[in-house]
C-alpha cells in the first residue's frame, strides 16, 4: 500500500499506511498486512506481531475474533500520538504505549506551547507521594538513623487503643499515609501492569505492579486479618507489614516518570523554537507591481517577494533583483553576513540586514530547508531507545523467575513440607512475591544519577537526563561546530598593518571613521578594536557602501576606501606589495580588508573569530581520553582548515548545511561510533537531536540548548571531559548499585522460599524478609552519596 492516509484503530489507535494498516486482535499493536504472523479465521484475514500472539489467538480465536478484518478502518485528520520507544504505535489521544507502558507523545509538536497533561499528572503525583512517603519511611525506618523510634512514641500517646485491635496505632497511620500514595498516586502503574499481563507484553510496569500490589494487598489483610495469618507471620504489633516499601517504590517511579518526560518534553521545545523562527507573513509583489503582505501559508511557488531590511526570508529562493547582506548564521553557523547579488540563493528564516532585494520562491512549506531541519529533530529526538529499554527486557524474564520461583515454592511446601502445610506454603509463597519488590532495584540507578547530575551542575554542566550521563561514558568521537563553540563566535581584530611604519593608528582611526555606521559585524569589530585602542575617529563625508565590496567617502579632505581586493582592483589600488603577507593572514582564517588613501595602499587589517582560551586544552583532554574529534562547519574550507591545523583536530569538514552536519552524525553511528555533538546555533540542532549525547553551549541559542542533552553553562569546552569523567564514575557507582541490589535478590528470594529449611531449619520471616529490604536500600543509598566527592 502506498500514501500517508490516517486510518482509524481500534482503542483508539492511529496507523499511517506507509508504516502500518492492521491492528493486532491481541494486544492491539499495530502491524503492517505482509507480517510473517497472520492466519485466515472464518474468512477474514488477521495479522500478529509476534508469534505470541498468534499462538494466544489460536488458542481462543472467539475471545479476539472481530466481525469484520482487523485492517483498520479510516478516519479523519487529527493530532496523531506515537510512542518514542515503538513508533509503530499510533494513537489519536494520549495515553501509554500498549508495548512499553510509556506515555505517547504527538508526532510533530505544533509551534504553540500546549500543556503537557502526563507529565502535569506525573508531577502531581509525585509530589504527593513524597510529601506522604517521607513520614511513612521515618516511622518504619527512623530507628536507623534517629536516637528513638517514632512509632513507639506514637503508641505512647495512645495507651488506651482498643484491645480488640490486634495492629497499633502507628501501623494504622502507616496504612492511611500509604493508601493514596498506592492507589492514588501508583493508579497509572497499577494498570499498565495489569494491561501488560493481559496483553503477556511484560516490562518494567509488570514488575512494578507485581511488587507493589504483593506489598499493599498482604499488608493490607494482615492489618485487618491478622488471625488468618499462619503462625510463622507474627502477630501484634509484631505483624509484618510492608506499606513503607509498596509507597517508596511508587514515589521512585514517579520520580523517574517525571524526569524522563521533561527530558522528552525539551525537544518538543526545540522544534516550537524552530518553528518561530519562520515569518508569520511575507510581502508579495503582484504582477501589476502592488505590494501585498499575505499570509506564509499564501505563499506558493514562483511569487515574487520583496525582504526589507531587518526582515526575515519568508521562503527559500533566489534573489532576482537588488543586493544586500544576509545573516546565515542560523544555518551556517558563520557570523559574519553573506552577500546576496542577483541569482543568489536565500534561504527562509534567515535575516536580511542592510539592503532590500526581491526573491522569487522556490521552496515553500514542508519543502524549506526550515521544515526539513524541524523533521530531522523531530525523528532525531524518537530515534534513541531511552534507558528503560534494558530494564523492561530484564524485567520481563525476572517476573516471570519470579512468579515461577513463587508457585513452585508453594507448590513444594504444600506437598512435601511440615505441618501446617498450606499454611507454609501461603508464607513461602508471599514472602517470595514480597521479597522480590524492586525497592532496591528502584532506588540504584535514580539516587546515583541524582547525586551524579547535581555533581555535574556545580562544575558547570547541565546534565538533562540519565541516558546522556550514561551514554558520556561510552562516547569515542566528538563532533565539533566551529563557530561559537570551538571559536568565541564574534570576530575580532587581529592585526593592523600600516605601509608606513608608526601609522596603524592612522590607518585604523580612518577604517574606523568609515564603519562608525555600519552594523556588519565586520564593521562592528573595526570600531570596538578603535576605541580599545585609543584611534581617533573623524567625520565622514561623501559615504557610499558596495555590498560585496567595502565602503567608500571623504575624511579630512582625503578619499579614503576600506574593503576586499576586488574593491581594490576596481579603484586600481596596486596591493602586489603585500600579497604575500596578506596570504599568510588568509591561511591562518583571517579576514583581510585594504585601507587606500587618495588611491594609494596605505595598510590593512585582519579581522577573524578568535579561538576560545580554553579550546587547545579542552581538545587535548579530550584526544588524552582517546576521543576522536572532527569539525563540522559552515564557514569557508581555508578558515576551516586553518582552525583545524592549530588544534591538530582529526578531521574537518567544511561549507556543511545542517542536513549534512546531521547526516554525517548518522554516517559516524552506522560505523559504530558513539558519537557526542557540541554547538551552539540553530543550524546545529538537527545533529545536536541526532548524536547520542548532543552537547551546548550555554552561551548559544535556545533552539540548541533545547536541542541538546547536555549544556555547558560557561560554554566551556573543558565540560565534555569533565562530563565524561563524572559519567564514568556514575556509572561505575551504578554497577556497584545494581550488583548490591541483585545480590540482595539472588540471596533473598531463595532464602524466602525456603531453601535453607532441609538443612537448618530455617524459614525466612517476613519480619526479617523487611529489615534485609530496607538494609539493601540502606546499603544503595549510601553507596551512591559517595559520588559527591568522589574524583573525576
Amino acid at each position: 500500500m502506498s500514501g500517508s492516509h490516517v486510518h482509524q484503530g481500534k482503542d483508539g489507535y492511529l496507523l499511517t499506511n506507509h508504516v502500518s494498516d492492521a491492528v493486532d486482535p491481541v494486544c492491539g499493536m499495530r502491524v503492517t498486512s505482509d507480517s510473517a504472523h497472520h492466519l485466515v479465521y472464518r474468512g477474514q484475514p488477521y495479522y500478529f506481531c509476534s508469534s505470541k500472539c498468534l499462538t494466544a489467538f489460536q488458542a481462543m480465536p472467539d475471545r479476539y475474533a472481530q466481525p469484520s478484518s482487523n485492517v483498520a478502518p479510516p478516519s479523519g485528520p487529527g493530532i496523531i500520538y506515537t510512542c518514542p520507544m515503538h513508533p509503530q504505535i499510533r494513537a489519536s489521544a494520549p495515553g501509554a504505549c500498549p508495548i512499553c507502558g510509556m506515555a505517547l507523545e504527538p508526532l510533530t509538536p505544533a509551534a504553540t506551547e500546549e500543556r503537557n497533561v502526563e507529565l502535569e499528572s506525573m508531577t502531581r503525583r509525585f509530589w504527593i507521594g513524597l510529601v506522604l512517603s517521607i513520614p511513612l519511611l521515618l516511622m518504619t525506618m527512623g530507628r536507623m538513623i534517629l536516637p528513638f523510634d517514632i512509632g513507639a512514641v506514637l503508641d505512647g500517646l495512645f495507651p488506651g487503643w482498643p484491645h480488640w485491635m490486634k495492629a497499633s496505632w502507628s501501623q494504622c497511620v502507616q496504612a492511611v499515609l500509604a493508601t493514596p500514595v498506592v492507589l492514588w498516586g501508583g493508579w497509572p502503574f497499577l494498570v499498565r501492569g495489569w494491561k501488560s499481563f493481559m496483553t503477556w507484553q511484560l516490562n518494567m510496569f509488570s514488575l512494578i505492579g507485581l511488587g507493589v500490589a504483593a506489598a499493599y494487598a498482604f499488608s493490607a489483610f494482615a492489618l485487618f486479618f491478622p488471625d488468618a495469618l499462619p503462625e510463622a507471620f507474627g502477630s501484634g504489633h509484631e505483624l509484618p507489614l510492608y506499606f513503607e516499601a509498596a509507597a517508596v517504590i511508587v514515589t521512585l517511579v514517579l520520580l523517574g516518570q517525571v524526569l524522563e518526560l521533561r527530558a522528552r518534553s525539551r525537544t518538543s521545545s526545540a522544534i516550537r523554537d524552530l518553528l518561530r523562527l519562520a515569518p508569520n507573513s511575507a510581502v508579495r509583489v503582484r504582477q501589476d507591481g502592488l505590494e501585498e503582505t499575505v499570509p506564509l501559508e499564501a505563499v506558493v511557488v514562483g511569487d515574487s517577494l520583496r525582504v526589507k531590511p531587518g526582515s526575515k526570508v519568508p521562503v527559500d529562493g533566489v534573489v532576482i533583483d537588488g543586493r544586500s547582506s544576509v545573516d546565515e548564521s542560523m544555518i551556517t553557523g558563520e557570523s559574519i553576513p553573506a552577500e546576496k547579488l542577483a541569482g543568489s540563493k536565500v534561504t527562509g528564516a534567515t535575516v536580511n540586514q542592510t539592503g532590500t532585494f526581491v526573491m522569487r520562491a522556490e521552496k515553500v512549506g514542508s519543502d524549506t530547508l526550515l521544515a526539513r531541519i524541524v523533521k530531522m529533530v523531530a525523528e532525531a529526538g524518537r530515534s534513541r531507545a531511552p534507558i528503560q529499554k534494558l530494564a523492561d527486557q530484564v524485567s520481563g524474564w525476572f517476573v516471570l523467575a519470579v512468579i515461577g520461583i513463587a508457585v513452585v515454592s508453594f507448590l513444594i511446601w504444600a506437598v512435601a513440607g511440615p505441618a501446617p502445610a498450606l499454611a507454609n506454603a501461603l508464607v513461602v509463597a508471599i514472602s517470595v512475591l514480597i521479597i522480590a519488590c524492586p525497592c532496591a532495584l528502584g532506588l540504584a540507578t535514580p539516587v546515583s544519577i541524582i547525586v551524579g547530575v547535581g555533581r555535574g551542575a556545580r562544575e558547570g554542566v547541565l546534565i538533562k537526563d540519565a541516558e546522556a550521563l550514561e551514554l558520556m561514558e561510552e562516547v569515542d568521537t566528538a563532533v565539533v561546530d566551529k563557530t561559537g563553540t570551538l571559536t568565541e563566535g564574534k570576530p575580532r581584530v587581529q592585526k593592523v598593518v600600516a605601509l608606513r611604519p608608526g601609522q596603524e593608528s592612522a590607518v585604523l582611526g580612518y577604517a574606523s571613521s568609515l564603519e562608525g555606521a555600519s552594523e556588519h559585524p565586520l564593521a562592528q569589530a573595526i570600531t570596538a578594536y578603535a576605541k580599545e585602542s585609543g584611534a581617533t575617529s573623524s567625520a565622514v563625508d561623501e559615504f557610499d557602501s558596495i555590498p560585496g565590496k567595502g565602503v567608500i567617502g571623504k575624511i579630512e579632505g582625503h578619499a579614503v576606501s576600506l574593503g576586499n581586493a576586488r574593491m581594490m582592483s576596481d579603484l586600481n589600488v596596486d596591493c602586489a606589495s603585500v600579497d604575500h603577507e596578506t596570504n599568510r593572514l588568509r591561511d591562518a582564517g583571517q579576514t583581510v580588508m585594504y585601507v587606500a588613501i587618495d588611491g594609494e595602499l596605505a595598510g590593512y587589517i585582519g579581522v577573524a573569530d578568535p579561538m576560545k582560551d580554553t579550546t587547545p586544552e579542552a581538545v587535548r583532554q579530550l584526544k588524552a581520553s582517546g576521543v576522536t574529534i572532527v569539525m563540522l562547519t559552515g564557514d569557508n574550507e581555508v578558515t576551516a582548515n586553518a582552525v583545524a591545523r592549530a588544534l591538530a583536530l582529526d578531521g574537518v569538514k567544511a561549507g556543511v548545511l545542517p542536513e549534512d552536519k546531521y547526516r554525517h552524525v548518522q554516517a559516524l553511528q552506522q560505523q559504530g561510533r558513539i558519537v557526542a555533538m557540541a554547538g551552539d546555533g540553530v543550524n546545529d540542532a538537527p545533529a545536536l537531536a541526532q548524536a547520542n549525547v548532543g552537547i551546548a553551549m550555554g552561551t548559544g541559542t535556545d533552539v540548541a540548548m533545547n536541542s541538546a542533552r547536555v549544556v555547558l553553562v560557561k560554554g566551556d569546552l573543558r565540560g565534555i571531559a569533565r562530563a565524561r569523567s563524572l559519567s564514568v564514575a556514575t556509572m561505575k557507582n551504578i554497577r556497584q548499585n545494581l550488583f548490591f541490589a541483585f545480590a540482595y535478590n539472588a540471596i533473598g528470594i531463595p532464602v524466602a522460599a525456603g531453601v535453607l529449611y532441609p538443612w537448618f531449619g530455617i524459614l525466612l520471616s517476613p519480619i526479617i524478609a523487611s529489615a534485609a529490604m530496607a538494609l539493601s536500600s540502606v546499603s544503595v543509598i549510601g553507596n551512591a552519596l559517595r559520588l559527591r566527592t568522589a574524583k573525576t
